[in-house]
């Protein structure tokens, strides 16, 4: 049987609450919804640390932020450790890269592992991008989505057919300042969008970190992201209304091209028969708050962050119209890759192949926790402090323990150290931390010594050990 060809589509900062496939009620996505509909949909598939750079960071290297070095947005990626697409281009694969890297440039910095890449500078625009490539740079009249989208079908075009081909498309959208593209400018005229249960959320059930956050709708988001001035004599609860419906409409439009181009991808494949032989993959780099607990923006363990989206069409293995609560890492994704196409799994890497999963079946030992770390303490912009956390099945512990440790992009202010616990079953939005409740004593002493356990395992001792773990716990 020969190699699969593999097409991984990234958006960043896309919440799988915005995907209809999700049973998201927000907007209809139908090209992304189709991909489901054909393959699996991963439903339970998390993180480790919920930063854009970071988490391209473990999904190319199957390594956590510790591991790969890109713990902050101020932390850049030295490429030429090992990774996905370069164990595939020595395997014998076709290897590109379009769009977002964000992972730093030049030198050591650059993509490694790439027959070609074309890449946006830093964040990139919305439109008319310029993009950055081994020729150099040129800028590209359009609306980066599409522009994106044509350059992936043209090496798509371009192939050498004899050898199988992994080509990486990684969006902009729907990253903020949400700048919609012409043809969905007109999306939600007249039409409210339904707001979230928790858009007005109080945090008095939780601690510190929430309540001091900078990413509430009605007081911290700008102009430029609402694209109008403030209306003037607007109650708080009128203010936060009014934005959040700018805001969503801007970032459901983005989505909408998206999803669109990625029907254009799909119909590519299908049009130069290469469908039933590729794997095509869709995901995020990690979740948003869509208005939820009144928050844009992601770096929290709370779920809306925490989750992403993960969508896997492969006619030869997988299912259509299957899915799986499975507990899955983004860490994952490169074992996967490499397992598809027959190719060793790096020793190095710290995740685990889905391809079970894939095919309907879960392993005995199938993972039944994961470990979280943000290190980005109180960045200037959110001041969101630095945390690790585990989260079950049914819990959640999250511990912030109130410093930068001196990692770039970290603030050396120090905070009190604080925790909170939740029940993801009774109290599935997070309202209510249950740390110091005495009904959950037993449950908090099992969750810190998981914690502790997973933190050794995976290694994460290098920076600020033991207060930076857990090992030491009230």
């Amino acid at each position: 049987m020969t190699a699969p060809n593999l097409v991984v589509v990234l958006s960043d900062d896309h919440a799988a609450h915005a995907i209809s496939a999700y049973g998201g009620d927000l907007m209809p996505t139908p090209h992304l919804d189709r991909i489901a509909a054909e393959g699996m949909r991963f439903d339970a598939t998390f993180c480790t640390n919920a930063l854009c750079a970071p988490s391209r960071a473990s999904i190319l290297t199957g390594t956590y932020s510790h591991v790969n070095g890109v713990r902050t947005l101020s932390t850049h990626l030295d490429a030429r450790q090992p990774s996905f697409p370069g164990l595939l281009r020595d395997a014998g694969y076709q290897t590109w890269l379009v769009g977002k890297w964000h992972l730093g440039h030049g030198g050591e910095h650059d993509p490694h592992g790439f027959d070609s890449w074309e890449i946006l500078e830093d964040q990139g625009e919305y439109w008319n991008p310029e993009l950055l490539s081994t020729s150099g740079r040129r800028t590209v009249p359009g609306y980066t989505t599409t522009v994106l989208t044509d350059l992936a079908l043209e090496r798509i075009e371009q192939r050498d057919p004899d050898r199988p081909f992994c080509l990486l498309l990684w969006h902009k959208a729907p990253h903020r300042s949400w700048d919609p593209d012409i043809a969905h400018l007109g999306l939600f005229d007249g039409v409210d969008v339904p707001e979230p249960p928790t858009l007005f959320d109080d945090y008095s059930g939780r601690g510190r970190a929430a309540r001091e956050a900078r990413m509430r709708i009605g007081r911290d988001l700008n102009e430029r992201d609402l694209k109008a001035p403030w209306p003037a004599g607007l109650s708080e609860p009128d203010r936060t209304r009014w934005a959040y419906q700018s805001y969503i409409k801007d970032y459901l439009r983005c989505v909408a091209s998206i999803d669109d181009n990625t029907g254009r991808l799909l119909d590519a494949l299908d049009d130069h028969g290469l469908a039933a032989d590729t794997v095509v993959v869709y995901s995020s780099d990690q979740g948003f708050f869509l208005g939820d607990h009144g928050w844009y923006d992601k770096r929290f363990m709370y779920e809306e962050s925490l989750r992403m989206p993960l969508l896997v069409r492969y006619p030869r293995e997988v299912a259509p119209g299957t899915s799986t609560d499975a507990m899955a890492l983004n860490v994952d994704f490169a074992p996967t890759f490499l397992d598809l196409a027959g190719v060793p799994v790096h020793p190095r890497m710290q995740g685990r192949s889905l391809r079970p999963l894939l095919r309907g079946e879960r392993p005995a030992d199938w993972r039944t926790s994961m470990y979280y770390r943000y290190w980005e303490h109180l960045d200037g912009s959110h001041h969101v402090p630095a945390h690790v956390g585990v989260r079950t099945a049914t819990h959640k512990l999250v511990h912030y323990y109130g410093e930068g440790f001196g990692v770039p992009g970290a603030s050396d202010i120090r905070t009190e150290p604080e925790w909170e616990l939740f029940d993801l079953v009774d109290d599935p939005a997070e309202l209510t931390s249950r740390y110091d409740d005495p009904a959950y004593d037993g449950v908090r002493r099992e969750l810190r010594d998981e914690l502790d356990r997973l933190r050794r395992e995976l290694g994460d001792e290098a920076l600020g050990s033991p207060s930076s773990g857990c090992s030491e716990m009230p």
